[in-house]
C-alpha cells in the first residue's frame, strides 16, 4: 500500500473520531442556572428605628437578587415592628462561591422618609411573597 493509501485512511479514521467528538459535545446537556436557595435572615435592632438585617443565599444570578432577598426580610421586619416604611442606609453584598452574604442596615419609620431608598413595606412585603422570596 502505497503513502497516499495510508495518508487516506488516517484522515477518515481521524475524521470519524472528530465527528465522534463533535456528536458527544453537540448531545451534552448545558449546565442550567441552580435556582436561588434562600437560607438564613439575622435582625437585629441596632438603635430604636435603626436595624441591621442579614442574608444568606445560594446560587443568586447576581447582587441585585441578594439586596432584593435583604430588602424583602426588612419589609417584613417593618411590618412586625409597626413600621409602614422602611429606608435602605446601607447594603454590602459579599460572594464565596455559590454562597451570597447581603449585609443590610435600615431605618424604620412610620412616615414615608422619601429618598430613592424608601421602601413601601405592605407592598414590597406582599410582592415578596407573590415572587416567592422569603421573608422574616
Amino acid at each position: 500500500m502505497g503513502a497516499a493509501g495510508m495518508f487516506n485512511r488516517r484522515q477518515t479514521r481521524n475524521g470519524g473520531v472528530f465527528t465522534l467528538c463533535l456528536l458527544v459535545v453537540a448531545c451534552t446537556p448545558v449546565d442550567e442556572p441552580l435556582e436561588p436557595e434562600y437560607g438564613a435572615i439575622n435582625t437585629r435592632l441596632l438603635d430604636g428605628e435603626l436595624v441591621s438585617i442579614d442574608v444568606i443565599m445560594k446560587n443568586a444570578t447576581d447582587v441585585d437578587q441578594v439586596i432584593a432577598f435583604n430588602d424583602c426580610a426588612a419589609a417584613q421586619y417593618a411590618l412586625i415592628r409597626g413600621s409602614g416604611f422602611v429606608r435602605r442606609v446601607t447594603n454590602d453584598v459579599q460572594r464565596r462561591g455559590r454562597t451570597w452574604t447581603g449585609a443590610g442596615v435600615y431605618t424604620l419609620s412610620d412616615q414615608h422618609p422619601g429618598g430613592g431608598t424608601a421602601i413601601d413595606a405592605e407592598v414590597v412585603a406582599a410582592a415578596c411573597q407573590a415572587d416567592g422570596i422569603p421573608v422574616v
